[in-house]
């Protein structure tokens, strides 16, 4: 995170005492990053942090994945995977649903209506976005609202539940990361402080507001770890002596902490801007960028669809969250839909939407592109959800129809 915050009770200074009522030390934990060169924050336990009483093996679901071959682009229909089940008997964790992932990251999906069990991944960052439904998640550091259009942001390692609420499902769409996720360093000065020029600030992030501070023994959590799996990834049910929310109180630069895509400002030009401009979150090896509404290119000659494009280094998948996608127009490519075009493929609008998009002053779209600089693979979620007609669809038909 790019800017230090103080929630709850801490003590004047790190690495003191610190007494709780009955004279007992607070126990005293730091969850940093990068081998203590890196953001970090101190967190006050009343109870021991790493106190365990039992550990088991959990499996984390189906993470196997199958190479996209023969190469293709690639159109999946995610609303299908859970609008005709009990959405109300998964949960926003073990009911996901893994789509597509590589070496690097991880994209799966899922309804729910039911609350998780305490997590944590120790794999790396997960940037949850919020397709619709509220959720509440609890954390370790307390409580996050999360709504409509919230990218929730939860740091490795960290305990975690999610709580859906209301009557419709919650609808997220999952990145797991083996690495970090944070704002790209192109917004940043050398200090941290987003620049005059990014399209958000420190404002829009919202991170939790006080401790939330609860009591148990013997408490499960679930965490995903590296080890020999499937994509190096495999779970334990770790049980700990006291409850992971025993905190009074926190300080530091790391946390979890929401952010909204109506806070996004949209980065426009008298052309077509390429989609850097549109980029709000960097992981290794892979980018996640937001298409919002927007005006859109001004020039008099202007072509407000992206032009064609060889992704030379990159895999992009796009996943259509709102409004209407101008540039896929006759596709079949709709709300809850995600286009995969893979590297070595050229891709661009659909051969109608170019004329059909001059002279249009403003988009009303939103979409969030993940773009991974290793190819993807299939995963059990993506061969169940592609619609096996995409590819052919700026031709018009097959080589056999």
């Amino acid at each position: 995170m790019p800017y230090y915050r103080s929630v709850g009770d801490v003590p004047p200074k790190r690495h003191t005492q610190f007494r709780q009522p009955d004279g007992t030390l607070y126990r005293e934990e730091l969850m940093g990053e990068e081998g203590f060169s890196s953001d970090s924050s101190l967190l006050y336990h009343s109870g021991v942090p790493s106190a365990i009483v039992d550990a088991q093996v959990w499996e984390p679901g189906d993470l196997a994945t199958q190479p996209n071959h023969p190469l293709t682009p690639r159109h999946l229909k995610l609303h299908g995977l859970f609008e005709n089940q009990d959405w109300k008997a998964y949960d926003p964790v073990t009911g996901r649903r893994l789509l597509l992932g590589n070496a690097d990251v991880r994209i799966s999906y899922v309804w729910a209506g039911e609350e998780s069990p305490l997590y944590r991944n120790a794999v790396g960052d997960e940037c949850v976005y919020v397709e619709a439904g509220a959720a509440r998640v609890e954390t370790v550091f307390g409580v996050l609202d999360a709504r409509q259009g919230d990218y929730v942001m939860i740091p490795r390692a960290m305990t975690h539940r999610w709580i859906p609420q209301g009557d419709a499902p919650l609808q997220a769409y999952c990145i797991e990361a083996n690495s970090h996720i944070g704002p790209p360093a192109k917004y940043l000065s050398r200090y941290g402080q987003f620049l005059e020029h990014a399209p958000y600030c420190e404002r829009d992030l919202h991170g939790p507001a006080e401790p939330y501070v609860q009591t148990g023994t013997d408490v499960e959590v679930l965490v995903k770890h590296r080890g020999p799996g499937p994509a190096g990834v495999v779970g334990t049910r770790m049980v700990y002596a006291t409850h992971p929310f025993d905190v009074v109180g926190w300080d530091g630069c790391l946390y979890p902490y929401t952010f909204n895509v109506e806070d996004f400002e949209p980065i426009t030009g008298r052309v077509h801007q390429p989609p850097p401009v549109h980029q709000v979150w960097a992981g290794t090896n892979f980018v996640v960028c937001t298409f919002c509404p927007r005006k859109v290119d001004y020039h008099p000659l202007a072509i407000p669809v992206p032009y064609y494009h060889s992704n030379v280094d990159s895999d992009e998948v796009m996943f259509y969250v709102g409004g209407d996608y101008g540039a896929r127009k006759g596709s079949g490519i709709g709300l809850g839909s995600i286009s995969l075009h893979p590297g070595g493929y050229a891709h661009g609008p659909q051969p109608a939407a170019i004329e059909a998009a001059l002279g249009v002053q403003e988009v009303d779209e939103l979409a969030v592109m993940v773009d991974t600089f290793r190819p993807l693979e299939l995963g059990e979620a993506g061969l169940a959800s592609d619609d096996g007609v995409y590819a052919w669809t700026w031709a018009g038909r097959r080589a056999d129809t």
